[in-house]
């Protein structure tokens, strides 16, 4: 069986990706897996470090660009088509899933030409413009939020959660963090690209942050650009951080966080749930339809998460924010606790099986899937 999967650009869009792939190896590590991106996004680098193939097709954005960049991302659309029909003709795809980004709707349609199964799989509460234009396509519409359900054809659409790497789940929630006494351990990262927002705020109040919590150490990702002055800033204060560019080994940094400063992407939500972190969440003020906000405000409102604006953010207000939690154990780990109570940690496992189901298939390697309840 071979699986093409289009995701990139981002790690909200990469990631769920990644842990769909992941999930139809582990039923059948005979099957084929196909990622499908462009060469802007990140998908090069990771996904040559997680071990899978990777093609590039012709697509570029069109959302929030000027008029110039709209054109030009329209004329590469019929350019898109034509190489995901060579792709999917060439490689025999048996399904093809869409995780949004520049990608999808070229090869969605493609699929749709071919007859080839076809789903989407959306993680925001808001969604994306590329899935919405491609959902007439579609077979099955796999949703991370219920609030998305509006936007798309109700009998296609199955609210499951947001794929995660099975990496989250090893010991998630079984008190794998430090023991009481022990020092504080802070995860700091603004999404794959970092955030030089977050990573100004985080330096500004990092001194005034250690004065409080003495022991507490920091894991601050910072992306690319903004690596070496955050690395020399926190080098000049003394305090004690490991600075690194990008986080490859996000399940081993997140479960030994006590709390995480983040941005509010859906990959983000979900992995914070999966290993039962709480988390202040920063959301990316101009996030298309302002979905990293509404995000951040469902995890705020199961009482696993802080908001903290933006426009609100300084190095005082942050300090202060990391501060009042982790010097309250009880506020802590109640915040741990509803944000555990809010994952799910079957999407994958579902996806996959209704995948099969789309395709004819009554079984895999290891049970029965049948078209029962599709």
């Amino acid at each position: 069986m071979t699986v093409v999967i289009a995701a990139g650009g981002t790690g909200g869009h990469l990631y769920p990706a990644v842990a769909l792939a992941r999930e139809f190896l582990k039923r059948d590590p005979s099957t084929k897996i196909l990622f499908v991106g462009t060469r802007r996004g990140i998908e090069s680098k990771v996904l040559a470090h997680e071990g899978f193939e990777l093609k590039f097709i012709t697509a570029k954005p069109v959302m929030g660009k000027g008029l110039f960049a709209v054109i030009q991302g329209l004329l590469s659309v019929p350019v898109g088509l034509w190489q995901s029909l060579g792709i999917l003709r060439q490689r025999r795809a048996d399904v093809v899933i869409g995780v949004g980004g520049y990608t999808s709707p070229a090869m969605l349609a493609a699929a749709a030409l071919r007859g080839t199964a076809r789903v989407i799989v959306e993680p925001n509460a808001y969604p994306g413009m590329a899935n919405k234009a491609v959902a007439p396509f579609a077979q099955r519409i796999f949703l991370a939020f219920e609030s998305a359900a509006a936007s798309f054809d109700r009998q296609k659409v199955r609210v499951v959660g947001t794929p995660v790497r099975q990496e989250f789940l090893v010991r998630a929630g079984q008190g794998e963090g430090p023991p009481v006494g022990a020092s504080q351990h802070l995860l700091v990262f603004g999404g794959s690209q970092g955030a030089k927002a977050i990573n100004s705020a985080m330096l500004d109040g990092a001194a005034s942050l250690v004065e409080r919590l003495p022991g507490l150490t920091i894991t601050h990702q910072t992306g690319e650009a903004d690596y070496q002055r955050v690395r020399d800033t926190y080098g000049r204060s003394g305090v004690q951080a490991e600075v690194v560019p990008f986080l490859y080994d996000m399940p081993k940094v997140l479960r030994k966080a006590d709390l995480v400063v983040a941005r509010a992407g859906a990959m983000t939500i979900a992995e914070l749930t999966a290993c039962g972190k709480p988390a202040i969440l920063i959301p990316l003020p101009t996030a298309i339809y302002d979905h990293q906000m509404k995000n951040a405000r469902a995890m705020e409102a199961a009482g696993g998460a802080m908001v903290l604006p933006q426009a609100d953010l300084s190095g005082s207000t942050l300090s202060e924010l990391v501060s009042a939690i982790l010097l309250n154990r009880q506020r802590l780990q109640a915040m741990s606790a509803k944000s555990h109570e809010m994952r799910r940690i079957d999407a994958g496992e579902v996806i996959v099986r209704e995948c099969y189901a789309l395709m004819g298939v009554t079984h895999d390697r290891d049970r029965s899937v049948g078209a029962a309840g599709v």
